[in-house]
């Protein structure tokens, strides 16, 4: 694995921590792979995209909504 792949690795938690839970990647990231795709993956499985983000705010959101609905009709 080129070092500065392995120094972005080590620098972010998320990262290392993604990498141990799926040790395929070592052999990707060896074989050529890049380090965007790999934090594209990580983020994907985390919930860290700004997709996941804005639907996490989303359903609190409703929730709150749903339990103020409720709080008013008693």
């Amino acid at each position: 694995m080129r070092y500065e792949i392995k120094e972005k690795i080590y620098s972010d938690a998320n990262l290392l921590r993604f990498l141990r839970e799926n040790s395929s990647w070592y052999k990707k990231l060896n074989r050529g792979a890049s380090i965007t795709e790999f934090t594209n993956a990580m983020k994907e499985k985390y919930g860290l995209r700004l997709k996941d983000k804005v639907e996490k705010i989303g359903t609190g959101m409703d929730l709150i909504n749903a339990f103020m609905n409720v709080t008013k009709d008693e």
